[in-house]
């Protein structure tokens, strides 16, 4: 069994930043890409972004590229997300994620292995 904890959520005011990180522990078996991903309410849970096992490929929605930025300590199996330029609909709960293989997919079914969230909020 694989277990994800992510830490680094709250409340930060519009245009501010926050960093998210996400730390895998348990039966991890290399190589595994890792992913962010959030829900607000009343929505679907959506793709953020998402990184390679090498750190070398990364892919993120649009709707937070070059506000966002996704990276990884594969030594700590620790990911981050570092969030800039926050906006009101940033606010979700976000959940990393973690899917064995070389890929970068985005899509939630690809994943096997999910944290319990985050909350970040982001008041206008």
């Amino acid at each position: 069994q694989v277990q994800l904890v992510e830490s680094g959520g709250g409340l930060v005011q519009a245009g501010g930043s926050l960093r998210l990180s996400c730390k895998a522990s348990g039966r991890t078996f290399s190589p595994y890409a890792m992913g962010w991903f959030r829900q607000a309410p009343g929505k679907e849970r959506e793709f953020v972004a998402a990184i390679s096992w090498s750190g070398s490929s990364t892919r993120y929605a649009d709707s937070v590229k070059g506000r966002f930025t996704i990276s990884r300590d594969v030594a700590k199996n620790t990911v981050f997300l570092q969030m800039n330029s926050l906006k009101s609909e940033d606010t979700a709960v976000y959940y990393c994620a973690l899917e064995g293989g070389l890929g970068v997919p985005t899509a939630p079914s690809r994943y096997d292995y999910w944290g319990q969230g985050a909350q970040v909020t982001v008041s206008s």
